[in-house]
């Protein structure tokens, strides 16, 4: 197993590439730090086996709940009365008021 400098790996990617291909995993060190490793997808599957992920659908019909939600009780708070509409409408005709027949 080689380790690579970003730099180098980034430079020189494909050969990375194949070099992971024949030789098998390979690390990418950043600042002497050696973080990600490039492995062939062979390689993944013994270190992390696939766990297949949900669908959207499946989420949303699950049973359980996907998070705790604090919803406020409900019929707490007063409402105030709303006031009758008012009967007295009157028309503008020719400079005097009428009041409207029938409301």
């Amino acid at each position: 197993m080689k380790i690579w400098p970003v730099h180098d790996a980034k430079a020189r990617f494909s050969e990375l590439l194949k070099v992971c291909l024949l030789e098998g995993p390979q690390i990418v060190a950043k600042r002497g730090v050696e973080v990600p490793v490039l492995s062939a997808d062979s390689g993944v599957a013994a270190i992390a086996p696939i766990c297949p992920r949900p669908t959207l659908k499946e989420l949303l019909l699950a049973d359980t709940p996907r998070a705790k939600l604090l919803l406020p009780s409900r019929g707490g708070r007063r409402r105030r009365q709303l006031k009758p509409p008012a009967r007295d409408v009157f028309l503008l005709d020719t400079g005097t008021l009428s009041p409207l027949a029938g409301i």
